[in-house]
């Protein structure tokens, strides 16, 4: 197992759908293991795939000690009811939080290394990571998601920590 570094903006892997995946190979289960070790640490509560730079379907979570995986996964269900305005941060926009609308249940569906089904779903944070992290398998931030105004304001604070760093 390997703590990976995490992609941050600018990087085209981040902005490139991932592949899904076909084989369970060692490949596949050294990138669980990766993600699995890199998310569990405090303070992260979901990690994609592409994130540690593997453009495949994948993404682990790290919500109140329960740390798991999906590969594959696909949203079967959002709530119409919106989750009340909450801030949300990502590993890849390091140090910058928004508001950001997401349903306030949300339901995916996948496979583990076995090829038996992994349901997750949830309220609020579920439903926040669960959309949060399926954006990111589909090559898109949660900057992607932001009203208009804020958008233009959080790309204004993007630019200018990227310049400072």
């Amino acid at each position: 197992m390997a703590m990976r570094d995490i992609r941050v903006t600018g990087d085209p892997v981040l902005r490139t759908p991932c592949e899904p995946i076909t084989d369970i190979d060692d490949r596949v289960r050294q990138l669980v293991e990766d993600l699995l070790e890199t998310v569990d640490y405090e303070g992260r509560a979901g990690l994609a795939a592409n994130q540690i730079g593997v453009s495949l379907r994948a993404f682990s979570w790290n919500i109140d000690g329960d740390i798991g995986y999906i590969l594959n996964p696909v949203i079967t269900e959002n709530s119409e009811e919106m989750q009340e305005l909450g801030e949300e941060g990502c590993l890849s926009v390091p140090g910058l939080w928004y508001p950001c609308e997401r349903p306030a249940f949300a339901r995916a569906e996948g496979t583990d290394l076995d090829g038996s089904l992994v349901v997750v779903e949830g309220e609020e944070i579920w439903a926040r990571l669960i959309n949060h992290e399926c954006d990111h398998l589909d090559g898109k931030l949660y900057l992607d998601r932001l009203d208009k105004g804020v958008r233009r304001k959080a790309m204004k604070e993007l630019r200018e920590s990227l310049e400072a760093s």
